[in-house]
């Protein structure tokens, strides 16, 4: 009889290890549904993938090819503009890779803004034609500011272009007549100094002055 209590006594100590065995070699092997081990790729965006900053980071744009030319010029104002974007429509109204407002476009012979969101020829036409515009306007300020320095930035024809695209020729002038002192900024704060800037030293001699430029809708 005492001998029978002392087995059944010990047969939990016996299970425990058993169990303890089991559970041990269970943790060595890897569960079916763990990623432990693994290289794992995400997709969403990480923090500075959302920053807007680098979102408007020109030197995202792969202009290898294109440099200081008028191309590269183009490409990167309209990187700058909508990410070049043709569809691109923004919250005020604005249309296109180079964000046309629509009483420019009217300047410029184009009434069709349908037509003109959907026709990326139609848009590059009327960047030129604009800029033709625009360089008329400040023919005399070109010659008169280009190489001088304002607000510690070297002025080019083609930061004076640029800025004129966002705050119209006249903003521009004043900018440059009032030696920085008189500055523009759009709906989200770019400014004329920041364009002045930010596309300094491009090619646009391309660009010839036309006070009456519009687009030729049958080319």
């Amino acid at each position: 009889m005492t001998k029978n209590i002392v087995k059944l006594a010990a047969l939990p100590s016996v299970f425990g290890l058993v169990a303890l065995s089991m559970s041990v070699k269970d943790t060595d092997k890897p569960r079916e549904n763990s990623t432990e081990g693994l290289e794992l790729f995400y997709t969403v965006p990480q923090f500075d993938e959302t920053d807007t900053a680098v979102l408007d980071n020109t030197s995202n744009l792969n202009l290898a090819t294109t440099g200081k030319s008028f191309t590269g010029f183009k490409e990167a104002l309209g990187f700058k503009e909508s990410q070049n974007d043709y569809k691109r429509i923004n919250q005020l109204g604005y249309l296109g890779k180079y964000q046309f407002g629509r009483s420019t476009l009217l300047l410029l012979g184009i009434t069709d803004t349908d037509e003109f969101i959907n026709n990326p020829r139609l848009q590059e036409k009327a960047f030129v034609a604009n800029a033709s515009r625009n360089k008329w306007v400040l023919r005399k300020d070109i010659k008169r500011f280009t190489g001088k320095v304002i607000n510690g930035v070297k002025v080019t024809e083609s930061g004076i272009l640029a800025a004129a695209h966002l705050a119209g020729p006249g903003s521009v002038k004043s900018y440059l007549r009032s030696g920085g002192v008189e500055g523009f900024r759009d709906a989200f704060g770019t400014s004329v100094y920041s364009y002045i800037k930010k596309f300094a030293g491009y090619d646009v001699s391309f660009i010839e002055p036309d006070r009456n430029a519009k687009v030729d809708l049958d080319s």
